[in-house]
């Protein structure tokens, strides 16, 4: 089964209960102010009548108490639409859990999980338990046992169908995820079907509410909820499938140009990378030209929307350039070094360069974009950007599932842990490495020359602990050699690779036994891949 997945939000975001008399919902939910969040807790449903509650607060105050604005859901439909708030994107070929905690008599939403639709049916079971658990654990583990939940179906009608077609097709997941939800003794209150602009609840039997043919959903953004979500600062970032296209390689002619300076960059670079002697030259030459791009970036300034954005970084950063950059991220203290940009007036470079150094990873060298997906997915999120940011790192570990840095960033993001953690200490790598560089440039010739020695010695000591001793007549140290274990590819893994992230939520860096990987695409002179 192939399939993208991730936790789509935190625990706290907005709430519903279930049918009252009058179709309405219990529940609801408020919005950070500033943060695009839908968090806090519906109203309770009096008289048949259900309150959402949305506030919206200052943003960077503190101690301040934003105004309540109300929002009454009376129906499906506008809880149809309230699905692109709760996860700040509309959702494509997905599966959407929302947990429903109940507080004071207030519905409240909780996490929630999203998961793309298996193509095939047999993979439904297996994939209605896994999203089921997770959420349900997740939420229990953060201390939040969700009393009700309510399902998503999101499909768009496909081979001539019609959006009931669709509808009935996908009723066995509905029913599959309502029976993993009772196993954990959490009911589902109710279940949608969104399709072709019509959504279907595969709760109620009535005709009268729900027809046949389905309710046509209104215009978006043209609900209550919208205009309330709106006002408290909530933004609907377009489709999934249009948040990925920013982070997914280049499919145009120009990505054979940059396949062929890949190539070249590669012949010339992964043998320095490889050699303890000129590793730290090359770390130093790919961190400057990082920091010469991102200057180049910030001058130039950004585009109003997302493509002609991109476009214009993309004709600001020359096929060699990517090439050496991609390349130079693949060892794992380039990496940590550069992930260092993560805040204030660097952060929005680091950012766009991370995006459209992920965009040149093309053709073979598809798994070399989980360096810069990391990169990308860390810096969105130290700018609370956790939409964007789970994407990233979900990508990266498509690129590459051994990926440690990215999959323990991803668990933290998704766990919502604080990343100043992580912060504090890559600030503390940057502090010191500048204080030990002060200090040799203010020595005497022969102490710097001394320093300067030391500071190398330092670097292969790290180096050769950091890689797997090399059997004797194995050859897997030279350029081109193969292993038998991986069918020519040689893999060695650190002994002790543990990144100075690794301090932050979730140990959220490559830790013991992980190392970051040089790779070259198959085939090519000197292609193979191997650790650093």
């Amino acid at each position: 089964m192939t399939n993208h997945s991730e936790a789509a939000g935190t625990s706290g975001n907005g709430d519903i209960g279930g049918h009252d008399g009058r179709g309405g919902y219990g529940g609801g939910g408020d919005a950070g102010g500033g943060h695009g969040e839908v968090r806090g807790g519906h109203g309770a449903a009096h008289d048949g009548e259900s309150a959402a509650r949305l506030t919206h607060g200052a943003s960077g105050t503190s101690g301040a108490s934003g105004a309540e604005h109300q929002v009454t859901l009376r129906t499906p439909a506008e809880l149809a639409d309230a699905l692109p708030y709760l996860l700040g994107y509309r959702p494509e070929d997905s599966i959407v859990l929302v947990a429903l905690h109940d507080r004071d008599g207030r519905g409240r939403f909780g996490g929630r999980a999203r998961l793309g639709i298996p193509g095939h049916a047999d993979d439904w079971p297996s994939v209605a338990e896994q999203l089921t658990h997770g959420l349900v654990k997740g939420s229990e583990r953060r201390g939040a046992f969700p009393e009700s939940m309510v399902a998503f179906l999101c499909q768009e009608p496909k081979d001539g169908e019609s959006g009931r077609d669709v509808m009935e097709r996908l009723r066995p997941l509905a029913q599959l995820l309502r029976t993993a939800c009772g196993v954990l003794d959490v009911p589902v209150v109710e279940a949608l079907c969104i399709s072709d602009g019509r959504f279907w609840s595969y709760c109620c039997p009535s005709e009268h509410c729900c027809p046949l043919d389905g309710t046509p959903m209104g215009l978006p953004g043209t609900s209550v909820l919208a205009a309330a979500a709106t006002y408290a600062g909530l933004q609907v970032r377009g489709t999934l499938r249009e948040l990925r296209a920013r982070l997914a390689p280049w499919e145009t002619a120009a990505a054979l140009e940059q396949e062929s300076a890949l190539d070249a960059v590669s012949m010339a670079l992964i043998p320095r990378i490889l050699d303890d002697e000129s590793r730290a030259g090359v770390a130093d030459q790919t961190l400057e030209l990082t920091h010469r791009v991102m200057r180049r970036f910030a001058e130039a300034g950004t585009s109003s929307g997302t493509l002609p954005a991109d476009l214009q970084d993309d004709e600001l950063l020359a096929h060699d350039e990517a090439a050496t950059l991609i390349l130079g991220l693949q060892d794992r203290t380039t990496r940590d070094r550069a992930a260092e940009w993560m805040e204030g007036d660097e952060a929005g470079p680091a950012l766009r360069l991370w995006r459209a150094l992920a965009r040149r990873c093309v053709g073979s060298y598809g798994e070399h974009a989980a360096a810069p997906l990391t990169l990308a997915g860390w810096v969105a999120w130290s700018v609370g950007d956790e939409l964007e940011a789970r994407e990233a790192l979900a990508m990266a570990l498509g690129a590459d599932p051994g990926y440690l840095f990215a999959r323990l960033l991803h668990q933290a993001c998704n766990e919502g842990l604080d990343p100043e953690s992580i912060r504090r200490c890559l600030r503390r790598e940057r502090t010191d490495r500048a204080d030990v560089e002060a200090s040799a440039s203010s020595a005497s010739p022969v102490a710097a020359e001394a320093a300067g020695h030391a500071s190398a010695q330092s670097t292969r000591v790290a180096s050769r602990r950091r890689r797997k001793p090399r059997s004797a007549g194995s050859g897997s140290g030279r350029p081109g050699s193969r292993s038998s274990e991986t069918g020519g590819t040689r893999r060695p893994r650190a002994a002790d690779d543990a990144s100075p992230a690794a301090e932050g939520p979730g140990r959220a860096g490559d830790g013991a036994g992980s190392a970051s990987r040089v790779r070259r695409s198959p085939g090519r002179q000197g292609t193979k891949k191997g650790d650093t």
